[in-house]
């Protein structure tokens, strides 16, 4: 039988490089806090420019896998971090303003984690995170709070509420889809007939949310939560739809 050729794949040099420093990751070779060598050692090292090897640090950059300090001192060049959250949220911001999900796919994810993050924070949060989400939850309070620090207040609120949950990933993926939605739910905010009165009723539930994760009531703060979610915040499907 005659042989069968099937195409080769051709890469762009700075998809090697990536592949180079991803595969020294991944067998521990590379882990975070470690520097790379300067561009005029490393690109000759890989056999490649050192256009393409930037172009490969900026990927990694961009992905928040690699922070780049410009200049000669000590802390100058590139080192490996963990730090996703950022990164993570910009591209899901990014591709939901592209369309590739959908308002309901979204905020139905939101529902997902925070039901998670909410019932296993009950049950680990500490003190100190627990106090920080009073403080939060008291400036929300505040009178003359206005719509935009509302909404900041409330991202940090359900963020911090992840973060002291004890998942990491929990953690990262609520704050990027919290984020991706942000300047949609600032819009129906904003579009409140009655704003003070709105505030109040948002801002009752975070206190009694509160209440139940100090209380380790983590399955009635999972349905409260939920609930919270698909309040407002779910109305915007239906606007969206509507749209």
């Amino acid at each position: 039988m005659p042989v069968e050729w099937q195409p080769v794949r051709q890469s762009r040099t700075h998809e090697l490089v990536l592949q180079s420093i991803e595969d020294r990751v991944s067998s521990g070779e590379l882990r975070a806090g470690d520097r790379l060598p300067p561009e005029r050692e490393l690109a000759p090292v890989l056999g490649v420019s050192r256009s393409a090897l930037r172009e490969a640090l900026r990927v990694l950059e961009t992905i928040g896998v690699l922070v780049a300090q410009p200049g000669r001192g000590p802390d100058s060049g590139a080192r490996i971090v963990r730090n996703p959250d950022d990164a993570l949220g910009r591209l899901l911001r990014l591709h939901f303003a592209l369309g590739s999900y959908s308002l309901h796919d979204v905020l139905e994810a939101r529902v997902v984690l925070e039901r998670s993050s909410f019932e296993a924070a009950a049950g680990y949060a500490g003190a100190e995170d627990l106090d920080e989400a009073q403080g939060l939850v008291r400036r929300m309070g505040g009178p003359d709070v206005t719509v935009g620090e509302f909404n900041d207040l409330d991202t940090r609120f359900h963020v911090l509420i992840a973060q002291s949950s004890g998942n990491a990933l929990t953690s990262t993926l609520t704050s990027a889809v919290r984020e991706s939605v942000r300047p949609l739910i600032l819009r129906a905010l904003e579009a409140a007939s009655d704003w003070p009165a709105t505030a109040r009723a948002l801002n009752a539930q975070h206190t009694e949310l509160l209440r139940l994760v100090r209380e380790g009531r983590g399955t009635e703060a999972a349905d409260l939560v939920e609930e919270h979610i698909r309040g407002l915040h779910g109305t915007l499907v239906d606007e969206n739809a509507g749209g």
